[in-house]
């Protein structure tokens, strides 16, 4: 027997040794199948690796085939038949052998074909080897690499979304994070969902892909039944390892899940300041379980998802608070002027980060006056905070006071001044006051350290230069309280348009560059009041300025021409103005 020889070989035996020691130290074992006969006829060795013994295995090749698994026995079927077609002497492959104990070994399988003088195959000669330890190791090393290849990509996930989030302004930028599909396809889930609390409630607030949500669950309490419910009560994760794991623990939700093959799933709760605000599931498709990295990897993108919707909820929490405050200070509605189209707009320019200190004193007004006259204001106070926006609204109403008591516009001017500096603030503002006579069209001009309006004629737009006086606040600090008074005629169709200089400066351009650009904007924009003030502001807009930005275009009417649809100012809001 061959694993006698094995046994009984020694230093001091004739060399060379005989094959079959030499197969069995090696773990192999021979066959040869008499094709002819149908037999299969095993040396010792191979009927180990096959786990049969000599009494109960007759030599059928159907025996030996209904220890391999099926596929793997089909497999190799295909393989020697496809041999013997082509004319090739050697095979060689891998399958596995099922062991008495249920258990399966890799196995390696090589045979030569021998032939007649025709041909014809008539005898296969082999051997067959136990290859567990060898494809053990290999699919070890695979699967190793396997895991650092995935660990990478969760992490280059992690990492890449964690930079998104810090870019993350608002909630809405937050969940556009999550969501992101090729994201989520790294992560290899199949699906996503996003809750934030409210109260004792949970409200889903972003799902992906639309419709990854189960019917019934886009808004549940916090001591329901549910992963993400348990998640958030707790504030530990809950990582769930296989399908029937999710059936013990979660018997209500799991019956909606079975029809989408899912085989694992991960919901964090989303802590900020050691208090749950939302939760997240991710749904795997394609895995059982989760390892250590695997599961620290998805804490940890939690936490960054965490802390950026905690800074933005607190950014619109704010952002809402001081874009209020400033429009309670703007005035609630334009009155309409008989012979003018009057347009205003007002574009907060509330810079990420500040949380709410960052509100700007910027302001228009349009005070009607006897006469056919009116005055347009537009100002802005020193400052982005709400001190500044407070002194704005005190600056407004007694600028509009003493322009309706009558005064010229240089004693209105003056007379600002004045209280502006007794206010003892330490701030200054820059203001124009523009009085205009709509039945002549003839227009009074003061500026305290304002840039100038611009008129928009036929032949174009031109930038009209009013000699100005010190900023309201220092007139008055130093005594020079001497406005000059410039004039200049509206006609019919013409627009005067005053700003603020949040629409005239923007970062990398100088004054001087951001007056053209505006001349030009307002030569190509639109006639209509309304139009053209849209598309100055949309230019604004466009233009990512963190400055405030007020603007007031006066245009007036030609002779029997209609009165412009203006917006309905209830539908507008509070103020007439675009934020």
């Amino acid at each position: 027997m061959a694993e006698q020889g094995a046994s009984s070989l020694s230093l001091s035996e004739d060399w060379p040794a005989h094959p079959d020691p030499i197969l069995a130290l090696n773990r192999m074992g021979s066959f040869d199948w008499d094709l002819d006969a149908g037999l299969v006829h095993m040396d010792a060795q191979a009927h180990r690796i096959f786990d049969v013994t000599p009494e109960e295995y007759d030599g059928r090749p159907d025996l030996l085939g209904d220890r391999l698994l099926r596929s793997d026995r089909e497999r190799l079927d295909s393989l020697v038949a496809r041999t013997m077609k082509d004319g090739r002497e050697n095979y060689g492959g891998y399958v596995r052998v099922r062991r008495r104990s249920g258990t399966f070994r890799w196995t390696y399988v090589q045979g030569y074909i021998r032939r007649d003088d025709t041909g014809r195959p008539r005898r296969i000669i082999g051997i067959i080897r136990d290859a567990t330890e060898e494809l053990d190791e290999s699919v070890a090393r695979r699967e190793r690499a396997a895991r650092d290849t995935a660990r990478r990509e969760w992490t280059n996930v992690v990492e890449a979304a964690t930079t998104a989030l810090a870019r993350a302004h608002t909630v809405q930028d937050v969940i556009d994070v999550v969501k992101d599909t090729h994201g989520l396809a790294l992560l290899g889930a199949r699906s996503l969902v996003l809750g934030l609390v409210e109260g004792d409630r949970i409200r889903l607030v972003a799902e992906g892909p639309e419709g990854a949500s189960v019917p019934g669950t886009r808004v549940t309490r916090v001591d329901e039944p549910y992963p993400m419910s348990e998640a958030v009560r707790t504030l530990a994760p809950r990582f769930i390892e296989s399908p029937e794991d999710f059936a013990e623990r979660y018997p209500v939700l799991w019956p909606h899940l079975t029809g989408l093959g899912i085989t694992s799933a991960a919901y964090l709760p989303l802590i900020a300041h050691a208090r749950p605000i939302g939760g997240m599931g991710l749904l795997y498709s394609d895995r059982r379980g989760f390892s250590p990295e695997e599961r620290d990897l998805l804490i940890s993108l939690g936490s960054s998802i965490a802390q950026s919707l905690q800074r933005a909820m607190l950014y619109e929490r704010e952002k809402d608070l001081a874009q209020g405050l400033q429009q309670a200070m703007l005035p609630r509605t334009i009155p309409s002027v008989p012979g003018a189209d009057v347009a205003v707009r007002y574009r907060s320019g509330y810079a990420y980060g500040s949380l709410g200190r960052d509100i700007g004193g910027d302001w228009y007004d349009l005070i009607p006056l006897p006469g056919d006259r009116v005055g347009a204001v537009i100002g802005d106070v020193q400052g982005h905070d709400t001190h500044a926006a407070a002194i704005m609204g005190q600056l407004r109403i007694v600028l509009r006071a003493y322009a309706a008591e009558g005064h010229a516009p240089a004693t209105v001017m003056a007379r600002s001044s004045v209280f502006l500096h007794e206010l003892d603030t330490d701030r200054f503002a820059t203001c124009l006051y523009a009085e205009a006579d709509l039945s002549t069209g003839a227009v009074q001009l003061v500026r305290a350290g304002h840039i100038d309006p611009l008129v928009r004629k036929d032949d174009g737009c031109h930038r009209v230069v009013v000699e100005g006086g010190l900023p309201l606040g220092l007139s008055a600090e130093f005594d020079s309280l001497e406005y000059p008074v410039g004039t200049m005629e509206l006609g019919p169709g013409q627009s005067l348009v005053l700003c603020t200089d949040g629409l005239i400066e923007w970062p990398g351009t100088d004054l001087d560059d951001g007056m053209r650009t505006l001349i030009e904007s307002v030569v190509e924009g639109p006639e209509d009041a309304e139009q053209l003030a849209d598309r100055l502001i949309d230019l604004a807009e466009e233009r990512g300025s963190d400055d405030d930005v007020a603007l007031l275009v006066l245009r007036r009417r030609g002779p029997g021409e209609a009165v412009a649809r203006r917006p309905d100012p209830a539908a507008q809001g509070p103020a007439p103005s675009r934020p």
